[in-house]
């Protein structure tokens, strides 16, 4: 075979493969070419994460024609709604460690049982904090440190994006379960029709349309709850009427205490992961908020920027932890090990890439979104000094995942809580605040703390702990 007519089977090939992984015909991944695998599982895990970050990026090119007040405020607002992703995050993780050991385990009837429990938590935590968010959106926004001005303009962002989080918990959890079974398409047709329905409504709510008032940047959150509301109602109906391995009958909607127990023991480490990670943001948010909303909007848009290319790598973190827990669910763990370094090795290749990218044309490509000297000048400093430690980030992220799918969130936990508490925070403040370095300071902190985090992670997967949990 000629190197021309290779090169051709291979891209064929390869294209088949996508088509089947879109189409969601493969869910099991315990045998065969790992390679395969790990492109089977990772292409629509990232086209999901794309496309979420896709969203991210329109919802603040549109409210940054409102003022930067709005802008600051969906920096403010998210960084206080991340406590809610942790929640979601955290009970994702185990919904997904367990669903893919039971799959693995040829388990389906436990797979279902598992998803019905993880959906009730899920449920019953979401409508606590959004009796919360209802109730206190705008003392929430003082604490962050808003301005009056600010919080007049943009409470009512924060009351029905922290209000409708249910519709955050649910999105999240039942895509695991998916992912969990390895159907991670049906994850991703999931956030196509989310997220597109948010692009098409966020200007008709933003700006007003025929009767629809002008909501400013209270639209945007009208937009995203209606279109994740949307969403989650074709999500349970793939759940009850759908044709995949995990399909829900009445009968299934029991409480099962043994499994919900297991449920909430693998989550809590995974909580705790993310709470650990995520408050840590909202404290960095928080000295941001000292340097005023100029230089606040300009890290606003430059961690969007940023969440378009580390969704897909998240989306191939995804992708090891699924190949984890159905490897070792198949008694298989060499070959889940194998699968881990092989998709860090991928990841890498593609965030070095991007980092080039971001360190040569920041302010290009921050002044699209705003073109305030101060925002540019604050936005491209944080994209060019956070890319520099891309290519850790890379492997931080899967090792990381890897733990969650094996069941030890515990691990990436100690790990988070070494990084971010102990090592960031304090020398975010000390550079911005003591040393005088101001916003430089605290994007120098979460490099330098991400580096640390992918270090220990890949020092403690290769000791092997991890293949021993059970869930």
């Amino acid at each position: 075979m000629t190197q021309s007519n290779h090169t051709n089977f291979s891209v064929k090939k390869y294209l088949k493969y996508f088509w089947i992984a879109v189409s969601g015909k493969e869910t099991e991944f315990t045998s065969g070419s790992i390679r395969k695998a790990i492109f089977m599982l990772s292409i629509p895990m990232i086209l999901e994460m794309l496309m979420e970050s896709i969203f991210a990026l329109v919802d603040i090119a549109y409210v940054s024609k409102v003022s930067v007040n709005a802008v600051a405020t969906i920096g403010l607002t998210e960084s206080v709604i991340t406590l809610v992703y942790a929640l979601a995050i955290g009970l994702s993780m185990a919904a997904t460690a367990v669903v893919a050991r039971r799959i693995g385990e040829k388990d389906v009837d436990g797979a279902k049982m598992a998803a019905v429990q993880a959906i009730g938590l899920g449920v019953l935590v979401s409508l606590v904090l959004g009796v919360v968010g209802i109730l206190y959106a705008k003392e929430i926004l003082a604490l962050m440190g808003g301005e009056p001005d600010l919080i007049a303009e943009g409470y009512g962002y924060t009351k029905l994006l922290i209000g409708g989080n249910i519709t955050i918990m649910l999105l999240f959890l039942i895509n695991a379960i998916f992912r969990g079974a390895g159907n991670a398409s049906m994850a991703m047709w999931t956030l196509v029709l989310s997220n597109g329905l948010n692009i098409i409504l966020d200007p008709i709510f933003i700006f007003g349309w025929g009767p629809i008032p002008e909501y400013g940047v209270m639209g945007a959150a009208i937009a995203t709850n209606i279109g994740r509301g949307t969403a989650v109602l074709f999500q349970l109906g793939i759940l009850f009427f759908g044709w995949g391995k995990i399909k829900l009958v009445l009968q299934d909607l029991v409480l099962n205490v043994k499994v919900m127990v297991n449920l909430i023991r693998v989550s809590l480490g995974g909580i705790a992961q993310f709470l650990i990670g995520t408050s840590s943001w909202v404290f960095l948010m928080r000295i941001m908020s000292e340097f005023g909303s100029e230089v606040l909007a300009g890290y606003t848009i430059a961690i969007r920027v940023m969440m378009f290319t580390l969704m897909p790598s998240w989306g191939m973190s995804n992708a090891a932890a699924t190949l984890v827990g159905q490897n070792l669910g198949a008694k298989q763990p060499d070959r889940a090990e194998i699968s881990v370094w092989k998709t860090g090795k991928y990841n890498a290749y593609f965030m070095g890439a991007v980092s080039l990218v971001y360190l040569i044309f920041a302010k290009s490509i921050i002044s699209w979104f705003n073109a305030t000297p101060s925002v540019v000048e604050n936005g491209a400093l944080c994209l060019q000094v956070i890319a520099l430690g891309y290519v850790f980030y890379a492997y931080g992220m899967v090792v990381s995942q890897a733990f969650n799918g094996a069941g030890d969130t515990k691990t990436p936990t100690k790990i988070n809580l070494i990084s971010f508490w102990l090592f960031q925070l304090p020398l975010a403040y000390v550079a911005a605040m003591v040393l005088g370095w101001g916003a430089k300071g605290v994007f120098i902190a979460i490099t330098l703390a991400e580096v640390l985090l992918a270090i220990m992670a890949m020092v403690w997967f290769k000791k092997g702990k991890w293949k021993q949990v059970q869930v």
